[in-house]
């Protein structure tokens, strides 16, 4: 079994365990308080530990909040309907148009079954009310508490090798279009490369969200940040790779960028600001600024291509400065 397999397995066995354990307990003290629909408790800790901990804990509120609109609706159209499925139609109507309005669609399926506890009992007394409030509050705080145990630890040290893999492929990449400029024979195939790069970045930035919504410190959108940076820089390979293949024949030019990006590739690494290899950057666009002027009009498609080229390696700098210079200065003393 790979790593990745067992990375998976064990965060989805804790993600069992908890909704089994957190769901149990809130059936049984919902029925250690004889309250009615005991099992319903149980239901609103599952929906409550499917979230991150930032949500459990956003969503815990906001569940309460609803909680009294969804009654306030109940007692004020229930009884004056004769036809309990369109109370009940009227009523979700609402629910939907607000919770998705307000971005609160986590909430709806608990309102949904407080509203149908309502309609099938019929009972609008204070008990009753206290009886439904008492099953949201038990579902959320359960899974409020167990929502704190997560495995950051090891999600952080997933996202840290992920930043080393992500490195080391940038990297071949990059030495792979370098040869294509100097007409060496790839080994294989870039354009592959850069997507399965792409996917594997959108992935990350999904588990570096998700570990920043884990945890209750606000610097760790680090990662996200990081693996964002990448994303942008992926989409400037498949830019390169598009602008080598539109050259017919390759200017002399095309040697000295060709040795920048070998040279370039050595810099792609997590700590480094790139200021020396902006500056040597430059110094190409100056040189080429000397050159005498392309004899023939394939030369100059040729050359324009390579401008192209360069000015989407300079693009490809300018990610990674705009993400060091937006670092915050206890993100620079965590991480670097």
């Amino acid at each position: 079994m790979s790593m990745e397999m067992k990375r998976k397995l064990r965060k989805t066995i804790l993600l069992a365990f908890k909704i089994a354990v957190g769901s149990g307990t809130a059936i049984y003290i919902a029925e250690a308080l004889h309250l009615e629909y005991a099992v319903s408790a149980g239901t609103v800790t599952l929906l409550a530990l499917l979230a991150t901990k930032w949500e459990t804990i956003k969503f815990s509120f906001i569940r309460l909040g609803t909680f009294f609109f969804t009654a306030f609706m109940v007692f004020l159209l229930v009884p004056r309907m004769h036809s309990e499925w369109v109370a009940y139609g009227v009523i979700v109507f609402v629910l939907v148009f607000l919770s998705d309005m307000m971005g609160w669609r986590a909430t709806l399926s608990v309102n949904a079954v407080i509203t149908a506890h309502y309609i099938t009992g019929q009972d609008f007394s204070a008990a009753f009310f206290r009886n439904e409030f008492m099953l949201v509050f038990i579902g959320s705080g359960i899974a409020f508490v167990l929502n704190l145990f997560h495995l950051n630890r090891s999600q952080k040290k997933h996202l840290m090798d992920g930043i080393r893999y992500v490195e080391e492929t940038m990297q071949g990449d990059l030495r792979e279009l370098a040869d294509y400029l100097l007409k060496e024979q790839m080994s294989h195939s870039v354009w592959e490369d850069i997507r399965t790069l792409e996917k594997k970045l959108r992935k990350f930035m999904e588990e570096a969200g998700e570990y920043q919504d884990n945890t209750f410190e606000s610097h760790h959108d680090y990662y996200e940040d990081y693996f964002a940076m990448r994303l942008d820089q992926c989409r400037m390979l498949d830019s390169l790779h598009y602008e080598m293949k539109r050259i017919r024949s390759m200017p002399k030019q095309a040697g000295v960028i060709a040795e920048y990006i070998r040279y370039l590739a050595d810099y792609v690494v997590e700590k480094n600001v790139p200021e020396k290899q902006m500056e040597k950057l430059n110094g190409i666009f100056a040189d080429m600024k000397k050159e005498e002027l392309p004899k023939s009009r394939e030369e100059f498609e040729s050359r324009a291509l390579l401008y192209h080229i360069l000015m989407d390696l300079e693009e490809f700098l300018k990610y990674k400065q705009a993400f060091v210079e937006n670092l915050s200065g206890r993100q620079r003393k965590e991480y670097w």
